[in-house]
């Protein structure tokens, strides 16, 4: 059917056509339900031609930075996959021509150590070009990778990112798509890969013109938490999402991208959707890697070429242990924290699906994994950011505890992330922020105000959304005191110690673990990989009686409440 082969490639978003050599562009927008679908240029208007399956085309003569619009039965819109937009989310779209990345030979996922970042919080400018500039010092401390939170365009110039549009278009407020192409130039001249956090699950609130474009985009059987859920049925809706997966490792020269929510891109076609994508990202070269955010703890995209998902039974395990918090999400790890953890250290998660207190069981065994197929955090931007008033680790629990635990989270045989700052021990906190105007922005505050209801029964207030300052307050301090120098010296250590010995072992195969639980606040583990073994004394909350004699790595005093041993084994 001449429908279903025009959905097979991927086609949206205005190409330059190269083979005529004439300036020639085609334009396309799959609109299946839309009338009449004209283009408006500094020209005028052209009328564009439909196929059998609502594929809009036509081409015309256009040139790098012209801009662009399509109607969609009256409608002015900007294009669903643009690349920049002229101004805002609801102007006109610019046609962009950006030459190949450079090459660079990429790095083994077993050697990633990574930071999350939110670009305009990284910085006190909060741009691409500033990010750079500090990559060369997150690189010497050993850091391999940074993970950027969503740069797709939002509404406004303050936002997470998860309230993204146009998932193509990197955000104005951060800088140009050429400023990207040189934060990833400058990252690969560090030795250090770039991750992107992809939203492919919703769209945000305003600017969501896919919705005049094609309502069929959408599932209006199901809704996610955050908006309307996507059709994964649709042949279209699968070309949109891999096209811009590949437009951002192709395009951009991106060596990973971590999946948000997977748990949410359900029905008919989604699975399929995942499993593809995995299967075209392992034909590129260098070699890029995936990562989901899944919190239904099964195996299966993992098993299906995906790298990793990120483990938050981990996160909780730890947190819980070290601040006796259990509302909410923590509920299931409040029984035993400790032993939560250990169960961490052996398998990857807690939760495979066994009974469990706080809530009905989850997850399937993972145990068969390999500790690369985990990334575990003691500190995320969710984790951190969901909390009423952004705080951080380090000003709800003992500082001694956290740098046991953070010392453990880097040197442990599982993919390492960071949340910016945590290098350096910063305490600055990390708060949730938006850009809206009107109604939206009323019932935004009002949304988060409600999620915290205890606040208000103390007599606090839930910082305004919405208010510049709380950006402002999120920024990282860049501070270079005693604190910060020995936090980092902490990180030099850890992460020399897993470049040395860590990674050549998770190399050479999948390990044997042995974890034993030697007191209420005590774990050895053993971890026996073909090329050799690694072995953990860790105590959390009581002093350890017998910490590796010689160890290669230390954290903590001997004989305090929390200490950290771990040695590599011929």
């Amino acid at each position: 059917m001449r429908g279903e082969t025009t959905m097979t490639g991927r086609f949206w978003g205005p190409v330059r056509d190269t083979a005529q050599g004439d300036g020639t562009w085609h334009f396309r927008l799959w609109s299946p339900s839309a009338g009449q679908v004209d283009l408006l240029t500094g020209d005028g208007s052209c009328p564009m031609q439909r196929d059998e399956a609502g594929l809009w085309q036509t081409s015309v003569p256009a040139f790098p930075g012209q801009t662009y619009q399509f109607r969609v039965d009256g409608q002015d819109i900007p294009d669903p996959a643009s690349r920049l937009q002229a101004a805002g989310v609801n102007g006109p779209s610019v046609l962009v021509d950006m030459p190949a990345p450079r090459p660079w030979p990429g790095r083994p996922w077993s050697q990633a150590a990574i930071c999350q970042l939110h670009v305009g919080c990284f910085t006190p400018e909060g741009t691409f070009a500033t990010a750079a500039e500090r990559l060369p010092g997150l690189a010497a401390l050993g850091l391999t990778a940074i993970q950027l939170m969503p740069v797709g365009q939002f509404a406004g110039d303050r936002g997470w990112g998860y309230d993204g549009v146009l998932p193509y278009a990197p955000h104005p407020a951060y800088g140009s798509p050429g400023d990207l192409r040189r934060l990833v130039q400058a990252a690969h001249d560090c030795g250090m890969m770039v991750i992107l956090d992809l939203v492919m699950n919703h769209f945000g609130p305003e600017g969501a013109w896919m919705h005049v474009a094609a309502p069929a985009f959408f599932d209006p059987a199901r809704h996610t938490p955050w908006g309307a859920a996507i059709n994964f049925d649709q042949p279209a809706v699968r070309d949109f999402w891999m096209g811009c997966a590949m437009h951002w490792l192709e395009g951009y020269g991106i060596d990973g991208l971590r999946l948000d929510a997977v748990h949410q891109m359900r029905g008919p076609g989604a699975q399929a959707f995942l499993t593809d994508l995995a299967a075209q990202v392992a034909r590129l070269t260098p070699a890029r890697h995936l990562i989901t955010e899944d919190e239904r703890n099964i195996p299966d995209l993992r098993e299906a070429g995906h790298d990793a998902a990120l483990n938050d039974d981990f996160h909780h395990a730890v947190h819980v242990a070290l601040t006796r918090e259990t509302d909410s999400y923590y509920a299931p790890f409040a029984d035993d924290p400790v032993g939560d953890l250990a169960l961490a250290l052996s398998r990857g998660h807690v939760l495979e699906g066994q009974d469990r207190p706080g809530g009905p069981p989850r997850g399937a065994p993972c145990g068969h994994l390999p500790p690369t197929a985990f990334v575990n955090a003691i500190q995320t931007h969710d984790q951190i950011g969901n909390r009423a008033l952004g705080e951080r680790l380090l000003s709800l629990a003992d500082p001694q505890a956290v740098r046991v635990a953070y010392g453990l989270l880097l040197a442990a045989p599982f993919i390492p992330m960071i949340f910016m700052g945590e290098e350096r021990g910063d305490t600055a906190p990390f708060q949730f922020f938006a850009d809206f105007d009107g109604d939206l922005a009323q019932a935004v505050r009002q949304g988060r105000a409600a999620e915290f209801p205890d606040i208000a029964r103390r007599g606090d207030t839930v910082p305004d959304p919405i208010d510049p300052a709380t950006m402002d307050r999120s920024r990282l301090t860049w501070a270079e005191d005693a604190h910060a120098c020995g936090w980092m010296a902490l990180t030099r250590r850890a992460l020399a110690f897993r470049a040395a010995h860590v990674v050549p072992l998770l190399d050479s195969g999948q390990p044997d673990s042995s974890v034993t639980r030697e007191g209420p606040g005590l774990i050895r583990a053993l971890w026996q990989f073909p090329g050799g073994a690694l072995a953990l004394s860790l105590a959390l909350g009581q002093p350890d009686p017998t910490p590796l004699p010689d160890p290669d790595l230390s954290v903590g005093q001997p004989g305090s409440p929390f200490s950290l041993t771990m040695k590599a084994l011929q």
